[in-house]
């Protein structure tokens, strides 16, 4: 990058992580409260699910609560390949010899103190009491010399942006599926586990070819997501502008980052720098006299990138996401109620921005909660699988 282009006129420095003790003890001290032991049949009458939904969740339950923490060890899985790579790590897909359980494996090495790794297991041991049809279950976890291995639900329709990767975009009542899955998932972390996600993006949300979508990589550790803290630069692009510039965030934050995933999935393409009117016309193939944007502030040349989109140095798409428009869509290619659902995502002052209560109450929202049916998208998960060679 020449001298004269912007470097990092904000100053921003990628910080590990943005101050959350304060969160984690928020949320320590909320957990106290809450009944020291809820039985499943109890956590999931709460969740208010479908008798569907239901059953799929007592049949996972009883093959979780079959695997002891003495299963766990590296001499028990057989590595069928691998699926792709998280935060930190690589993700196998691996058979458990003796159960004949099919899963997903994070391995993530990490040169740590043992007391660290130890703290870190401990940590991740919450995880077991995650049972929602909107997060990816999780087994359990186990630490060879310096590796962490995370045994998590193993998703045969893989991450929605490698769906993307096969498919170029998805049609709009799949990402209204896609939507109420997201906030009822992000729902139930906040209510009922006491934490954020903080990493919201399409790699986090998983499919299979049952047609469910579920959430994954969500920062239950805090030593953990320290820990890998040099390995969290990608992923700061889906960061909502309170967190670039340092400032307090709370679940607002991980509306933002939604609200990007979702453009991204109607359109195939990352929305930042925003999309503009002659872009819109060529992936959706109109004239570009046809498209109106929902926010026509956002052809106003308030930002200027030095480089294209491709090309655009990490500071530089940071400063982007802060100083620049937010990303919007054009409504004569989607619903208003599309539309309007996302721009409630991506309001720059956080209190501006919708709340979860806000996003389950949308026309959107309430179109798509009315069919337990998981026919179409099921459909659709088995033809990207079919593409990819099969997972």
């Amino acid at each position: 990058m020449s001298s004269g282009k912007r470097r990092n006129p904000l100053g921003l420095s990628l910080p590990p992580t943005v101050s959350e003790q304060a969160e984690r003890e928020d949320a320590k001290e909320e957990e106290d409260v809450v009944p020291a032991r809820i039985t499943i049949d109890e956590q999931l009458m709460r969740l208010g699910l479908t008798e569907p939904q239901k059953q799929r969740m007592e049949e996972w339950v009883a093959v979780k609560e079959g695997i002891a923490e003495s299963d766990l060890s590296e001499d028990f899985f057989e590595t069928l390949g691998e699926l792709g790579h998280g935060n930190g790590g690589v993700v196998n897909k691996v058979r458990h010899k003796q159960r004949g359980i099919i899963m997903a494996r994070k391995l993530v090495h990490l040169e740590v103190k043992p007391s660290v790794r130890t703290q870190i297991l401990k940590e991740l041991a919450v995880l077991h009491k995650c049972n929602s049809p909107f997060i990816v279950g999780f087994y359990g976890a186990f630490v060879d010399n310096n590796d962490i291995s995370i045994c998590m639900e193993y998703m045969n329709g893989l991450s929605l942006d490698i769906v993307l990767q096969r498919m170029g975009r998805l049609q709009e009542n799949f990402v209204g599926r896609v939507s109420v899955a997201v906030v009822r998932g992000l729902t139930y972390l906040k209510d009922e586990i006491k934490i954020l996600h903080r990493d919201v993006k399409p790699s986090n949300m998983l499919v299979n070819t049952a047609g469910e979508i579920k959430l994954c990589d969500f920062g239950v550790s805090g030593v953990l997501v320290d820990s890998m803290a040099n390995s969290f630069v990608g992923t700061r692009s889906y960061m909502a502008p309170e967190r670039l510039t340092g400032s307090q965030y709370s679940i607002l934050s991980d509306i933002w980052s939604f609200g990007l995933s979702l453009i991204e999935l109607l359109v195939g393409k990352y929305p930042v720098p925003a999309i503009t009117k002659k872009e819109f016309a060529n992936i959706f193939q109109v004239p570009e006299g046809e498209i109106v944007l929902a926010d026509e502030r956002s052809e106003v040349p308030t930002y200027q990138s030095s480089t294209s989109p491709a090309s655009m140095a990490i500071f530089e798409m940071l400063d982007y996401i802060v100083n620049g428009p937010a990303p919007t869509l054009p409504r004569n290619i989607f619903t208003d109620e599309c539309v309007d659902f996302v721009s409630k995502c991506l309001k720059k002052v956080p209190v501006e921005r919708a709340n979860l209560k806000t996003l389950a109450a949308h026309p959107f929202f309430q179109r798509y909660t009315q069919f337990d049916d998981n026919g179409e998208f099921a459909a659709f998960v088995a033809k990207t699988v079919q593409i990819g060679g099969g997972n």
